[in-house]
C-alpha cells in the first residue's frame, strides 16, 4: 500500500470513529459514556436483572422445576368442578390434568423466550439485508425495497402473523417465522434511514471523494455506525415477540404438542377454568407481563443511553 493510500485509510478511519464514537460526558466515548449511565439507572438495572432472572430460570429448567411438567399426577381433588389449589409437593398447586403448575411455569419461560430470541433473530437478519440494499445502493433499488416495506407495514402485525401461521401449518417454526415476518419491515426500515444519515457524514463524503469502493464505505464504516437504533430496537422487540407468540398460541396456532409447555398455550388451556381456578391463568399471563416488561425497561434506557439527544 502507497504512503498515499496508507493515509487516506488513517484519514477515513478516524472520521468514521469520530462519527460513531461521540464525545460523552468528559471526552468519554458514547458507548463507554452509555455503559456506565446504565449501570447508574435504577430502571435499567431493574430491567436487566429481570431478564436475567428469566434467563437463568429457562436455561436451568430442568434443576429448579421440582416435577416433570408433563407428567399427570392423579389427585384425588381433581374432579369436575374442582381443582387443588398449592399444596404439599406443588407450591402453586396443579392443572386440570393433575400436572403441576410450578413446573410448567419454568419450562414453559425455556419455550416462550426461544420463540421470542429466535423469531427476533430472524427478523433482525432479513430486515438488515433489506436496509442495507436500499441504504447502500439507493435509486430503484431503494425504491422497491421500501415500498415492500411499506406493504408490510401497512398491514396489522398480529393480522399478518395470524395469516402466515395459517399458510405454513401450526407448528413452532411457523409459529417463529410468523412473529419474524411482522418484525422484518421495522428493522429494515429503521437501519436504511440510519445508514442514510451516515451516508452524508464527512467520513463517507471524504472516502467517496477519494475513490474508496463503495462495499468499504459502506460494510467498513456505515452499517457498523448505524447499529446503535437497531440493538435498541432489538431489545424493545423481544418483549413484542414473547407478547405476539403468547397471542397465538392463545388463539390455537402455535405449536401443536399440547403437552410441551409455553405461556401462551398454558392461558388457552387456562380459559375454560376461570371460574374453578383463576390461578391457571393469572401466573402464566404474570410472567408474560413482567418479562415482557423487563425487556421493555432495558430496551428504553438503552434507547436513551445510546442516543445523543436523550442525554441530560
Amino acid at each position: 500500500m502507497t504512503v498515499l493510500g496508507q493515509y487516506k485509510r488513517e484519514r477515513i478511519d478516524a472520521l468514521a470513529a469520530q462519527a460513531g464514537q461521540p464525545e460523552g460526558e468528559g471526552g468519554v466515548s458514547l458507548t463507554r459514556s452509555a455503559f456506565r449511565r446504565l449501570r447508574r439507572d435504577p430502571v435499567a438495572i431493574t430491567g436487566a436483572v429481570i431478564v436475567l432472572v428469566f434467563l437463568a430460570v429457562a436455561a436451568f429448567a430442568p434443576l429448579l422445576a421440582p416435577r416433570d411438567p408433563i407428567t399427570q399426577y392423579l389427585l384425588s381433588e381433581i374432579r369436575p368442578g374442582s381443582i387443588p389449589g398449592p399444596r404439599q409437593g406443588f407450591p402453586l398447586g396443579v392443572d386440570n390434568l393433575g400436572r403441576d403448575l410450578l413446573s410448567r411455569l419454568i419450562w414453559g419461560s425455556r419455550q416462550s423466550l426461544l420463540i421470542g430470541f429466535v423469531s427476533t433473530v430472524l427478523g433482525v437478519l432479513v430486515g438488515m439485508t433489506l436496509g442495507i440494499l436500499a441504504g447502500a445502493f439507493g435509486g430503484w433499488v431503494d425504491a422497491v425495497v421500501m415500498r415492500f416495506v411499506d406493504i408490510l407495514l401497512s398491514i396489522p402485525g398480529l393480522l399478518m402473523a395470524i395469516t402466515v401461521s395459517v399458510l405454513l401449518g401450526q407448528s413452532q417454526t411457523s409459529l417463529m417465522i410468523a412473529i419474524a415476518v411482522t418484525q422484518v419491515p421495522i428493522f429494515a426500515r429503521l437501519l436504511r434511514g440510519s445508514m442514510l444519515a451516515q451516508r452524508g457524514s464527512d467520513y463517507a463524503v471524504a472516502a467517496r471523494a477519494l475513490g474508496v469502493r463503495r462495499g468499504r464505505i459502506v460494510f467498513g464504516h456505515v452499517l457498523p455506525n448505524s447499529l446503535s437504533p437497531v440493538i435498541v430496537q432489538a431489545t424493545l422487540s423481544l418483549a413484542t415477540a414473547i407478547i405476539e407468540a403468547a397471542a397465538l398460541s392463545f388463539l390455537g396456532l402455535g405449536d401443536p404438542d399440547i403437552a410441551r409447555p409455553e405461556w401462551g398455550a398454558m392461558l388457552a388451556n387456562a380459559q375454560d377454568f376461570l371460574s374453578v381456578r383463576p390461578a391457571l391463568a393469572i401466573w402464566p399471563a404474570l410472567c408474560i407481563i413482567v418479562v415482557a416488561l423487563g425487556f421493555t425497561l432495558l430496551g428504553e434506557r438503552l434507547r436513551e443511553a445510546l442516543d445523543p439527544k436523550f442525554r441530560r
